[in-house]
């Protein structure tokens, strides 16, 4: 995923206060992307207390790979409601579980988005957004 903002006044003076305010960026967030060199200004590798004037355009790279092998993979048929590079929508049906478990290791809802991002080739975490209970039936939205 590739984010862009272009400076159109001067609200703000570094990358930081933009990823901040802008964004919603955590602290870990702007630290990994730094680290990772995906911070870019007018197409040049940035850091993020560098300065910022009007029409400078900032480029976030968000595509790293991530460790999600504390999940165990199960196919399941999952009722993607919606899905685009940043999120998966699926509908949850009642009596599965969310997370895995002690009771649920290899049989929550997580466990399927895993077998569906290994079948894609997508080395991403699985965060839920939204928590709903085993008994409850609604939409999930993993990112």
């Amino acid at each position: 995923m590739n984010l862009e903002y272009i400076i159109k006044d001067n609200k703000y003076t570094t990358i930081k206060n933009i990823l901040k305010e802008e964004f919603n960026m955590s602290d870990r967030l702007i630290l990994k992307l730094k680290t990772n060199k995906k911070i870019l200004l007018n197409n040049n590798t940035a850091y993020v207390n560098d300065l910022v004037k009007l029409n400078d355009k900032i480029n976030i790279i968000i595509d790293f790979n991530e460790d999600n092998s504390n999940i165990v993979p199960t196919k399941m048929n999952l009722n993607i409601i919606y899905e685009d590079e940043a999120m998966l929508i699926i509908d949850k049906p009642a009596s599965i579980a969310v997370h895995p478990s002690i009771l649920h290791y290899d049989n929550s809802l997580s466990n399927g988005v895993k077998y569906y991002f290994d079948e894609l080739g997508l080395k991403k975490k699985i965060r839920i957004v939204n928590r709903l209970d085993k008994d409850t039936s609604r939409n999930s939205y993993f990112c």
